[in-house]
């Protein structure tokens, strides 16, 4: 076994060889061994996170036509440096009559949420945390656990706006984690597990976007609104309720939920990446060929993860920078009127057709469940064309009688 084939398991054993030589207990060394990988995995996260900071203010000034950072260090980047510096050392206010351990607490559990995703969250063939059977229900799991930290700082800032901001980007949060829910089936049913490891093995020579590119963009919407990114920053809407849920916090108790965001982007698209894009696998099965051999080094597949990662984050961004925020009462209509039956109806033929084209040669296979998600996608753009006409010849006919 060489470094480079097995990077995780090699530096394991020489820890538990030194830790045991030094007397340590086997049972004892296996768990130091564990908090080491878990501190140096939150490390990286909380590092990428800094990076990302960098990267949102230079995307978001060329969107409009800025400079972004460019002071502090080459191009910038000791900017994220000294905005943390400026978040550690302002004042720290907790409002009169708040809940003071939930007040502090919210913030803490918003980034916990995020981190906990990055346990299955695999960087490569053999660099992740945990090989959950049921990791898909654990992205459900572990995006509740955001919800409730929102409503806990809503609530416990002792402030009527910021609950009313909590209730309604919670409202928004809960109800496209229907769609999410719904749409993760669909990387379910063409791998047959829920395993996040399992199913980027599966695209091994076929990506599932090409077998359901609806699925990915009704994940990334839904991903989007989970965000609370435009156009569905409630959590953002200054000129509706003040800044929404965290209007109370200062500091690095609001540093904790900007950090949060950025690093939860990331992590969704990272998610979009894996259940859509291969994940860590090269492009098209290219591993596969001899020519092509390095792209299963573990460290060169982490490389094409984070790229693919990014790729996903990228379009996040492209996305908050371009479109307007809408109303809630729109967003909410969009998400049950419009994404939860659209998405039934795609999980429901995907896995007829799974069950009835699975016999067939790969090629025959994926033509068959792309060309029923043309099929979707046109039937849906027939039908609200008609509910449109309908509409206006509604108004029209309103207009007529006054």
């Amino acid at each position: 076994m060489t470094f480079w084939n097995d990077p995780i398991n090699l530096i394991a054993n020489w820890l538990n060889t030194l830790l045991t030589g030094w007397g340590v207990p086997a049972s004892l060394a296996t768990v130091l061994i564990y908090f080491i990988g878990i501190t140096v995995l939150v490390v990286f996260a909380m590092v990428l996170d800094i990076g990302l900071v960098w990267v949102e203010r230079k995307v978001v000034a060329r969107f409009q036509d800025r400079l972004g950072p460019n002071r502090l260090g080459p191009f910038g980047l000791i900017q994220p440096i000294a905005d943390i510096i400026k978040m550690v050392i302002k004042e720290d206010i907790t409002p009169a009559g708040a809940e003071k351990v939930l007040y502090n607490i919210a913030p803490v559990l918003s980034a916990t949420s995020v981190i906990m995703l990055w346990a299955i969250l695999p960087l490569a063939a053999n660099i992740y945390g945990v090989d959950l059977n049921v990791a898909l229900l654990y992205i459900v799991a572990m995006g509740a656990l955001g919800t409730l930290a929102i409503i806990i700082a809503g609530w416990a800032s002792n402030n009527k706006y910021a609950l009313l901001g909590a209730f309604r980007m919670v409202a928004n949060m809960v109800a496209y984690e229907i769609p999410m829910v719904i749409v993760l089936l669909i990387p379910t049913i063409l791998a047959g597990t829920m395993s996040v490891i399992g199913i980027t093995e599966a695209q091994r020579n076929l990506w599932f976007v090409f077998l359901s590119p609806l699925g990915a963009v009704i994940f990334m919407i839904s991903a989007i609104a989970e965000l609370g990114r435009s156009p569905f920053d409630l959590n953002e809407a200054e000129s509706e309720i003040v800044a929404g849920f965290h209007i109370e916090y200062t500091g690095m108790k609001f540093g904790w939920f900007y950090a949060s965001e950025l690093l939860h982007a990331f992590t969704f698209g990272g998610f979009a990446a894996i259940l859509f894009f291969g994940g860590y696998n090269g492009f098209f099965g290219l591993e596969q060929f001899p020519a092509f051999s390095w792209l299963n080094i573990p460290f060169v597949q982490a490389l094409v993860f984070i790229v693919k990662a990014m790729i996903g984050y990228w379009v996040i961004m492209w996305v908050k920078y371009s479109m307007p925020r809408i109303r809630i009462d729109h967003m909410l209509a969009f998400n049950w009127k419009f994404l939860v039956p659209l998405s039934l109806v795609l999980l429901v033929v995907t896995a007829i057709l799974h069950r009835i084209l699975v016999v067939l040669p790969t090629w025959q296979y994926a033509l068959g469940m792309f060309a029923a998600n043309i099929v979707i996608i046109t039937a849906t753009i027939e039908i609200l064309r008609a509910h449109g006409r309908k509409q206006r010849q509604a108004e029209y006919a309103l207009l007529k009688t006054q």
